[in-house]
């Protein structure tokens, strides 16, 4: 499966947030993402992601096991996704780092998602916060099975963007990958500030 997703930077939350109520309702999550990679970084640089992510909801947890490979669009930076649910999440870290792979950097995520239907599509709208990054950001996903539909999907999640009242300016590629470990202090690996 193809992940079309576009992200972008809010600049009116509330605003953002009340036209997704008018649509269902959404759930707030925290995400604990840990993303992997050999000693050497070969999966960053070759533009993959191996990332377990434990999702801490009101009612329950649980885990993912996600691989991504390479970009396929670079406007949008969507990637082929391979992604599973597993039982115990701390095996899972153990069998990574057991097999040799390091973690690359580890943070979390406020989240408050929304899926609905539009355009004919099942979409997940995701308002985000990461206590490294300033702001808040507006993703939204949906899945395609063949490149060849990535486009027209784009097009869909662009389209549905615009309806929630974010502007072309407003869309963005930065990895949070990135930005965290730009915020991080090069001496201690800790945060610049402590996280709130």
């Amino acid at each position: 499966m193809i992940e079309a997703e576009l992200k972008a930077r809010v600049h009116n939350p509330e605003y953002v947030m009340g036209q997704l109520d008018r649509i269902t309702e959404g759930r707030a999550e925290v995400y604990q993402d840990t993303y992997y990679d050999d000693p050497s970084g070969r999966l960053g640089a070759q533009d993959q992601e191996l990332r377990v992510r434990t999702i801490h909801g009101p009612d329950s947890t649980r885990s993912l096991l996600t691989y991504k490979s390479a970009r396929i669009d670079a406007e949008s930076g969507s990637k082929p996704e391979h992604e599973t649910r597993v039982d115990d999440a701390e095996a899972v870290h153990a069998m990574l780092r057991g097999l040799g792979y390091v973690t690359a950097i580890s943070f979390r995520k406020h989240c408050r998602n929304y899926e609905f239907r539009s355009h004919g599509r099942s979409l997940l709208a995701t308002l985000v916060q990461v206590p490294e990054i300033e702001g808040t950001f507006l993703e939204v996903e949906t899945m395609v099975s063949k490149e060849k539909e990535l486009s027209s999907a784009l097009d869909d999640v662009r389209s549905v963007m615009g309806e929630l009242g974010i502007h072309a300016d407003d869309f963005t590629t930065v990895l949070y990958t990135d930005a965290v470990a730009a915020r991080l202090a090069p001496d201690t690996g800790q945060p610049d500030s402590p996280e709130r």
